[in-house]
């Protein structure tokens, strides 16, 4: 698929990061895109920023889709089909995602499973309602956004990351299972997987405002946080939980503003890769540097030395 235009595109996930995106430079390039987010406001900026950026006659749609809710999947590809008049699309964007370092062991299941229920069943509950409208098409790509967490189940030695993790590596192994499946059963569709590193979005800052509810929360994630900062040698004696919540608040402003890689670059990289007709997409150099590294010593990826200083910095995008 070397050229974009005139195709239709479904990207989960557009409101904000590498979503709006994509979506942003395909409708430059005068592909026809219809996406989804669970925030209202921030999926009509990507609208309206992808109409001005599309040529005459793009067709640009906008909608509310909850990916990890099944019903609002299929309602959601209902009225792609209506909007763009078509029994088909070509190409599939699983990107919605959602992160936060829960514990499978001491965290909430709640949370656990909100996490593992966007970032695994969005994509899975997608697949299943438009893999026909791919197939239907005269060529079709499905891409799907893991992470270097779905090869590196760890954001360091001192943080659980089981859900977002455990998630990541379901989409990976789902998608290079699809490679034989869709080469049987559907040749003219291909698969693609996407594994980004640090990548400079609003993932970690919309993830934290999704599961914190209300006071009770604030003060379980600052308890958390205080503990993981002592464990890390930080004095945290003379921090109020506000001071906590702040520093934490700075920490994943920082993840997005200091991040290697931008979302723009990111998106790019990602639609080279389904021009080049590529299956594995490695985004960023830190992603590349980490495959590398876990793939030279898989049975130590896991101890305290691994990734030295580097690893108590946030890996996922």
């Amino acid at each position: 698929m070397q050229n974009f235009k005139g195709k239709i595109a479904v990207i989960t996930g557009a409101g904000t990061g590498m979503g709006r995106e994509l979506a942003l430079q395909l409708a430059s390039e005068g592909c026809h895109v219809a996406f989804c987010d669970v925030a209202p406001e921030a999926l009509a900026k990507t609208e309206a920023a992808c109409k001005e950026a599309a040529p005459e006659g793009t067709r640009v749609s906008g909608h509310l889709c909850d990916v990890s809710n099944e019903d609002a999947v299929r309602a959601f590809r209902d009225a792609v089909a209506e909007a763009h008049q078509s029994d088909h699309i070509h190409l599939l964007f699983n990107n919605a995602g959602i992160g936060g370092t829960i514990s499978f062991v001491a965290g909430d299941r709640a949370d656990w499973e909100r996490t593992f229920n966007v970032c695994w069943f969005g994509v899975y509950y997608c697949a299943r309602a438009f893999l026909p409208m791919l197939i239907a098409s005269d060529g079709g790509v499905i891409v799907n956004t893991s992470s270097v967490n779905g090869f590196w189940a760890s954001l360091g030695p001192t943080m659980p990351h089981t859900a977002y993790s455990s998630a990541k590596f379901a989409v990976k192994g789902f998608t290079e299972s699809l490679i034989t499946d869709l080469r049987v059963n559907a040749p003219h569709v291909k698969a693609a997987l996407v594994m980004p590193g640090h990548v400079g979005t609003d993932i970690a800052l919309n993830s934290r405002k999704l599961l914190r509810k209300d006071d009770a929360d604030a003060a379980e994630e600052a308890a958390t946080a205080r503990k993981r900062m002592a464990q890390a040698g930080m004095s945290v004696d003379g921090l109020s939980d506000e001071q906590i919540l702040a520093a934490i608040e700075k920490r994943l402003t920082d993840f997005r503003d200091r991040a290697p890689l931008s979302a723009a670059g990111a998106a790019t990289i990602i639609l080279d890769g389904v021009r080049e007709g590529r299956w594995r997409i490695l985004v960023g150099e830190d992603a590349k540097m980490l495959d590398s590294r876990v793939r030279e010593n898989p049975e130590g990826a896991y101890e305290a030395d691994f990734f030295g200083a580097a690893a108590a910095r946030p890996q996922r995008r």
